[in-house]
C-alpha cells in the first residue's frame, strides 16, 4: 500500500523546487543572441548577482553546474604550481580543493571535523606559519551540504587579516546564496562563486562567480586561465563573449523569472524564512532524537546550515527510511554522501519551500519512523508546529 499518489516533494539539497513560474519562463521560443531583449536581460542579470553577492565588484554567468564555477574561479586567480589552503568542512569542501590539485595547484588542507564548522583560530595559526606567504588562496564553503555545517566567513576573514596574510579568501556560496546572509564586500572576500538550482531556484545549468579588486589583480599575471573561463574574454564588447558563445537562453529566462521572485519577497526576507524553516527542522530533529537512534550530524546548534540538515542513525540503514518517504509517500530525502552512505540523510529546506512543504517532510519521515519502529522521541512534526506558530504570529 501506498500514499505517495499526488504531487512529488523533493526534498534533497539540489537540484530544488524550481518554482512553477520559472518552468513558465522557459516556455518560450530562442531569441536573437546578438541584439535586443536577450542583451539587456544579460546587463540585468549581472546586476542582480552583484546584489545577490552583496558586491561591487564583477560578475559572471557560466553555461555549467557549481562544479563549473569551481574551476571559473580557480583558472582566473590561480597559476599552476600555486600554493591553495583548502579549509575541511565536508565532502565539497574537499572536492574544490582535489579540482585545483587536478589543475595543477599545490593543495595544502587544514583538517576539519564533519561534526563542526571550520575554527577561525586554527586558520590564523596555520597563517602565520607561512611565514614566507607561499599560499596564495583559501578555499572554504561557506555551507557544506555533506555535512550540514555553516562557517563563520566574516571571523575566517578576521584570522587571514591578524594573521596579516595576502592569500585571496574564496567561497563557495552554491548552498547559502539566496538562503542565508552572505556579504562579500563587507566580509573582505575576494572570489565568490555559486549556481542556480538551490537558493536561487533555477534549473541547474548556471554557474555564477563574483570577482573582487583583490581577485581581478590577480588574474592578470594568473596562467591557469583557458579561453572558456576566462574573466577578460567575458569582459568583451561583444553579447557572445559573455558566455563564451551562445548564451543558454532558456536558462536565463529561467533565473530572471527566479530573481524576480526573490526581490519580490525581499534578500533578507528570504534568509529569515530559511532561518525559521530550519528551526522548525531541527525542532522536530531533537523531539526524535530522544529515542537514542537519530541524532544531529552538527551537534552545534548554531553551526546548523539554514539550508540542509544532515540526521544521522545509529545502528539503522538509512536506506530504510528513505525508501518508506520516497515510495509510500512520494517524499525524496537526500541520502548520506561522503562517507554517510547509509548512515544519515539530508532535509534539504531551501530555495521555492514554505511552511506546508517543510511540514509535509517532516510528517512523511514521523510517519517512516513509526511504520518501520524505529525508535524516536513522540511528537517531533508537533514540536515544529510549535516552532512555526512562534517565529510566525498572527
Amino acid at each position: 500500500m501506498s500514499v505517495a499518489n499526488g504531487r512529488q516533494f523533493l526534498s534533497i539539497p539540489g537540484p530544488t523546487n524550481v518554482p512553477d513560474a520559472v518552468l513558465q519562463a522557459m516556455m518560450r521560443p530562442a531569441v536573437d543572441i546578438y541584439t535586443g531583449p536577450l542583451v539587456a536581460m544579460t546587463d540585468a542579470l549581472l546586476v542582480d548577482l552583484k546584489k545577490v553577492f552583496r558586491t561591487k565588484g564583477k560578475t559572471f554567468i557560466y553555461a555549467a553546474n557549481g562544479h563549473g564555477g569551481w574551476e571559473a574561479a580557480l583558472s582566473n586567480v590561480l597559476s599552476r604550481g600555486d600554493t591553495v589552503l583548502v579549509l575541511e568542512s565536508g565532502r565539497f569542501a574537499i572536492g574544490w580543493g582535489e579540482m585545483a590539485g587536478v589543475m595543477g595547484a599545490k593543495i595544502v588542507t587544514l583538517p576539519g571535523d564533519w561534526h563542526r564548522a571550520v575554527d577561525p583560530a586554527a586558520v590564523h595559526k596555520r597563517l602565520a606559519q607561512d611565514k614566507a606567504h607561499a599560499i596564495k588562496a583559501i578555499m572554504v564553503v561557506q555551507i557544506d551540504t555533506a555535512s550540514g555545517v555553516v562557517n563563520d566567513i566574516a571571523a575566517i576573514r578576521k584570522a587571514i587579516d591578524a594573521a596579516k596574510h595576502p592569500a585571496l579568501l574564496m567561497v563557495d556560496c552554491v548552498a547559502s546564496l539566496g538562503c542565508m546572509r552572505f556579504e562579500m564586500d563587507a566580509w573582505g572576500v575576494d572570489v565568490a562563486m555559486s549556481g542556480s538550482q538551490k537558493g536561487l531556484m533555477a534549473p541547474p545549468g548556471l554557474a555564477f562567480v563574483a570577482a573582487g579588486p583583490r581577485a581581478l589583480e590577480a588574474h592578470k599575471s594568473a596562467n591557469m586561465k583557458t579561453h572558456y573561463w576566462d574573466w577578460t574574454f567575458r569582459q568583451g564588447p561583444e553579447h557572445y563573449q559573455k558566455y563564451c558563445g551562445t548564451p543558454p537562453e532558456h536558462l536565463l529566462f529561467a533565473q530572471r523569472a527566479a530573481f524576480d521572485l526573490l526581490f519580490a519577497e525581499g534578500l533578507e526576507q528570504a534568509w529569515t524564512r530559511h532561518a525559521i524553516l530550519a528551526r522548525a527542522t531541527h525542532a522536530a530533529i531533537a523531539k526524535w532524537s530522544e529515542g537514542q537512534v537519530m541524532s544531529f550530524n552538527i551537534a552545534e546548534p548554531a553551526q546548523r546550515a539554514a539550508s540542509i540538515t544532515n540526521v544521522r542513525m545509529a545502528g539503522v540503514d538509512t536506506d530504510l527510511l528513505t525508501n518508506y518517504t520516497r515510495e509510500k509517500c512520494g517524499v525524496t530525502l537526500g541520502l548520506g554522501i561522503g562517507g554517510y552512505q547509509g548512515k544519515a540523510f539530508r532535509i534539504a529546506h531551501m530555495g521555492h519551500t514554505n511552511a506546508p512543504m517543510v511540514l509535509g517532510t517532516l510528517g512523511a519521515i514521523e510517519m517512516a519512523l513509526k511504520a518501520l519502529s524505529i525508535p524516536h522521541g513522540s511528537g517531533g512534526v508537533s514540536a515544529a508546529i510549535e516552532t512555526l506558530a512562534a517565529a510566525v504570529p498572527a
